[in-house]
This record gives C-alpha cells, sequence and structure tokens, in this order.
C-alpha cells in the first residue's frame, strides 16, 4: 500500500475507473452475446438487437475502451450475421 497521500488517491481513482471499465465492457458483451443467440435463433427482432450492439460498439470506442479498428470488425461481423 502506497504511503504518499498522491498516491494513494490514485490508487482510489483507478480502483473506481477499473470497476467502471469492467461493468461497461460487461455490458457491451451482454449486447453483443444477445444479438448472436437472436441470430442463430432468426428471431424477428434481431435487426433491432444488431443496431443496439453496434451503438455500444460505439459507445466504447468513444470512451476508449476500445480500439476502433475491433469496433469496425466486430460490427462487420455482425452484420454478416444478420444477412
Amino acid at each position: 500500500m502506497p504511503q504518499i497521500k498522491s498516491a494513494i488517491k490514485r490508487v482510489k481513482t483507478q480502483d473506481a475507473t477499473n470497476k467502471r471499465n469492467a461493468a461497461q465492457m460487461n455490458r457491451l458483451r451482454t449486447i453483443v452475446k444477445k444479438f448472436k443467440k437472436a441470430a442463430e435463433a432468426g428471431e424477428e427482432d434481431a435487426s433491432k438487437l444488431r443496431l443496439d450492439a453496434e451503438k455500444a460498439l460505439d459507445k466504447a470506442v468513444s470512451k476508449g475502451l476500445i480500439h476502433k479498428n475491433k469496433a469496425a470488425r466486430d460490427k462487420s461481423r455482425l452484420a454478416k450475421m444478420s444477412k
């Protein structure tokens, strides 16, 4: 455990950020899984779920959770699935 006051604050900040990022990544993965499951089952609302998944990917890029090329690659793969 750090002894310096600024280092103690930094550890607290890092923990909070880590928890927030983990929650957002978990939410992203869940949304993508919902779409994949719906696409495999051939459900009618799969196109709406795909839009939700793409929106979540874009939001993850804007927050710095994933790289923009990964998001583009994932969106391309989701689009292929929906056809």
